[in-house]
């Protein structure tokens, strides 16, 4: 079932396994759970600490469970899992096996100490590209703590909880039977989520750190491309980031970096935090920022996040990036993970043989109706403008396809649905004014970018568009604020130009500290005064 080649490197792999370990299957008579045991045989015979067996009890079948010997200790797949789960079965076999996992030890010693049973069920696709950090993450964590228990489901696999569950984005994660989340999401975030108390804590210890040269708030690549080059500088340096890497963590192929021929989004935002690491730069992960202000007594500039932490910096460069835009009709907020979805790779699976829609007539758009019509039974792409907007040659592929079908000059109106989930979705011709109504099941929204500045209304110059105003050094409107990447008025909203306007921002920032008056010079001037 594995290609030679694979198979050889995960015997390599293998080899790190110190502890026994045991595959239990629980199998059907369905042709998936002969494909199930196939692979479960074949990683078997590529160690000599691993056995099998069948004859399994747990309540879906196909499933398999991997736990180490003589102890409480295991992971279980009721899915198959390859692709871009394949990964996550690896890490599940190295961890049960005794593999050190690699969390920092202030996030281990609190997934110890967590009270209580936690049962999580993690519903993904194979597809899905955000999907394997959440499965990585609670497996993890049910190593290191026991009582936390993990299903990993392949929403493919069991189509008829998926349906009966109303499960239509990935990954979806219930807890003790209850809806606990969905999205990317990593063991920090899981367990800040879990352990509500420690949030408080985290903010006095934030707030007690000394004032930082610079402060960057947000680990998109203009952030890090600017805690690098402040950093290199021997300048203290800080990063608070909502969520290092970004946007970037959602996006799937990455093909125009320069001097990267191709990777995923994921392994490129791993490869930035593994490079900001090299150097002396304090990260400060899951803290928004909800505020910033000037402390004219101290000089300094102030970061407020969301948790209530108050961080301090003589100068500050802004780096908070874009998310995706909404189209604010009725029915988007509603059905947003039931049907309303952002991300096709991820969720565009537990829509096969469905119809659906996509909106947006741009790149983004358009890529994902050609992606779709692969699994779907119809797409019909919406289009505001007269014309499409995306390159020639994805016009070209999408055209080709016979099942779908795209609609131009039109306005989406509502989203409608069941209460449950989307049942159709109504649109404007923009040319007559008539309004039509398409019966599908899930709207995927792909209309381009909002930025992350909202929280800075009325304290610097923003652009009409909601974008921060700068100037060809990266400045703000405040001196000593800088600001880079897609939260900027800079046009061309590539990873490229982030990470250039982010070494910049820091540059310039650099520049700004160093004419800043010191302690010495003022006395002197207030002297001669």
């Amino acid at each position: 079932m594995l290609e030679a080649t694979l198979k050889k490197q995960l015997q390599a792999y293998l080899e790190k396994v110190v502890q026994p370990i045991e595959i239990v299957a629980s199998l059907d008579d369905s042709p998936k759970a002969r494909e199930m045991e196939e692979l479960l045989k074949e990683i078997t015979s590529l160690s000599d600490k691993i056995t099998y067996r069948d004859g399994g009890t747990a309540a879906r079948k196909p499933s398999f469970a991997i736990n180490r010997v003589g102890t409480d200790i295991g992971i279980e797949f009721a899915a198959i899992p390859l692709g871009h789960e394949f990964t996550s079965l690896v890490l599940a076999l190295l961890q049960v096996g005794g593999h050190p996992i690699k969390f920092d030890a202030p996030v281990i010693e609190q997934i110890k100490n967590l009270k209580g049973d936690f049962v999580f069920e993690a519903f993904i696709s194979l597809s899905c590209h955000n999907c394997p950090e959440v499965v990585q993450a609670l497996n993890s964590m049910s190593i290191i703590n026991p009582r936390i228990k993990v299903t990993t489901i392949d929403g493919g696999l069991f189509k008829d909880e998926v349906e009966s569950r109303q499960i239509l984005a990935v990954p979806m994660m219930f807890l003790n039977g209850e809806h606990f989340g969905q999205g990317r999401m990593s063991a920090e975030e899981i367990l800040a989520k879990l352990d509500t108390g420690a949030g408080a804590a985290k903010a006095a210890e934030l707030s007690q750190k000394d004032p930082f040269d610079v402060l960057i708030v947000g680990g998109g690549p203009a952030g890090a491309a600017a805690a690098i080059y402040s950093a290199r500088k021997g300048i203290r340096t800080g990063v608070v980031a909502d969520r290092f890497g970004g946007q970037v963590m959602d996006t799937l192929a990455i093909e125009n970096f320069v001097s990267v021929k191709e990777t995923e989004g994921p392994k490129f935002a791993v490869a930035l935090e593994e490079h900001v690491k090299h150097y002396e730069v304090d990260i400060m992960n899951l803290q928004r920022a909800a505020k910033l202000e000037r402390n004219e007594d101290a000089k300094l500039y102030e970061v407020t996040t969301e948790s209530g932490a108050v961080l301090k910096s003589k100068s500050v460069i802004i780096s908070t990036g874009a998310r995706w835009r909404e189209i604010n009709v009725p029915g988007e907020k509603e059905y947003k993970n039931h049907g309303v979805a952002y991300c096709p790779h991820c969720d565009g699976p537990l829509f096969k043989g469905k119809r659906v829609s996509v909106i947006g007539g741009g790149n983004s758009g358009v890529e994902a109706a050609i992606d779709l019509a692969g699994i779907v039974e119809h797409v019909t792409l919406i289009e505001y403008g007269a014309e499409l907007r995306a390159d020639a040659v994805l016009q070209r592929k999408l055209y080709s396809l016979k099942n779908v079908n795209v609609i131009k000059s039109a306005q989406t109106t509502e989203i409608h649905g069941d209460g449950k989930k989307v049942t159709a979705l109504s649109y404007k011709d923009r040319n007559s004014g008539e309004i039509h109504r398409i019966e599908l099941a899930g709207v995927f929204v792909q209309i381009g970018l909002v930025p992350n500045a909202e929280w800075l209304k009325g304290t610097i110059e923003l652009s009409p568009y909601g974008e921060i105003e700068v100037d060809v050094r990266g400045e703000t409107s405040l001196p000593g604020v800088f600001a880079a990447g897609d939260v900027t008025t800079v046009p061309f909203k590539q990873i490229v130009i982030a990470v250039g306007e982010g070494a910049k921002a820091s540059l310039a920032s650099f520049d700004y500290l160093m004419r800043l008056p010191t302690e010495e010079t003022e006395a002197l001037d207030a002297k001669a005064a």
